[in-house]
């Protein structure tokens, strides 16, 4: 979208406590930034995912790592007090080393959040191909913990405080947006491949731009996938995304949302993760302990269905 067009969509969007744009770093400057903070956006998340020029390359990215400081540098100036950085670790042909170094530019550069993931592998993108070639070999399951546990001790280090199994963030700056996803509150999504959670359905339009916008120009939905989850399933969806966060399951929060008990329902998993050390009870409610990080995707399998 040109500039000129963003800035005109902005400015005609409602005004809300907490806007957030993403950005990559080599495509702005101070001039569009201020512009941006000038029609109500306040919250910049900026795809930095590594300082490490070799890294970059081979993620495709087109940004350099002086572009990113850069970018930091120009959003301060246009009055951002916001700002978070998206990282990615375990990238092929990473370190610990190389990664401990971009932990420590990403802290130097004085934001307020910071999202840390692991490398993916989509199926059917070029990366799992080359991986099912055995053209490329991903990070081995040891260093890939010791990146990410790296990341949690030295961003706490640093004052930020890691709100979800991803994210760190200083106090007060919790991505609000996100906290609504991981609560499994409604929400919309609009354009392509944009999900949703509206009115207790679960909705996600097409992902192929020019049908999207056929569609929609001739005042049709542009849905391509859509559920209404049970009460059983609302509750597993809603235990799944709770987990995610440091905080865990509120248990009167769950009654309120589901009309379950969340002890009960999960029983079982419960008990053997708490024997195992990997989720730990209180009065109130229950999460996932610091061991159980790592591996959190194997654990919340138990959780998704009973």
């Amino acid at each position: 979208m040109p500039r000129g067009e963003l800035i005109e969509l902005v400015n005609i969007l409602p005004k809300t406590g907490e806007f957030t744009i993403e950005v990559n770093p080599g495509q702005v400057d101070e001039a569009i930034l201020s512009r941006l903070r000038a029609a109500g956006i306040n919250r910049l998340s900026i795809g930095a995912q590594s300082f490490n020029t070799c890294e970059l390359e081979f993620l495709g990215r087109r940004h350099s790592a002086a572009d990113t400081i850069r970018a930091v540098e120009a959003a301060k100036k246009a009055g951002f007090d916001n700002i978070g950085l998206d990282l990615i670790f375990a990238i092929p042909y990473s370190t610990v080393g190389s990664w401990e170094k971009t932990i420590e530019t990403a802290i130097e550069m004085g934001v307020q959040h910071i999202s840390a993931y692991a490398l993916t592998y989509e199926e059917d993108t070029p990366l799992q191909k080359a991986v099912e070639a055995g053209e490329l070999k991903p990070i081995d399951e040891e260093t890939d913990r010791a990146m990410y546990e790296l990341a949690i001790d030295e961003f706490e280090k640093a004052g930020f405080k890691q709100y979800e199994i991803s994210n760190f963030a200083k106090p007060g700056f919790e991505c609000k947006h996100n906290l609504n996803y991981w609560l499994n509150k409604p929400y919309l999504g609009i354009g392509p491949s944009a999900g949703s959670f509206w009115e207790g359905k679960r909705t996600l339009n097409i992902a192929d731009i020019e049908k999207y916008i056929e569609l929609i120009e001739a005042g049709a939905d542009a849905i391509e996938e859509s559920e209404i989850p049970n009460d059983i399933e609302f509750a597993c969806q809603t235990a799944v995304l709770n987990l995610r966060m440091r905080a865990g399951i509120d248990l009167k929060e769950f009654k309120h949302r589901t009309g379950l008990d969340a002890l009960e329902l999960f029983a079982e998993p419960v008990s053997r993760y708490k024997k195992m050390g990997l989720i730990e009870t209180s009065e109130d409610g229950f999460h996932l302990t610091r061991g159980a990080l790592p591996i959190a995707d194997s654990v919340l399998c138990d959780f998704s269905s009973i």
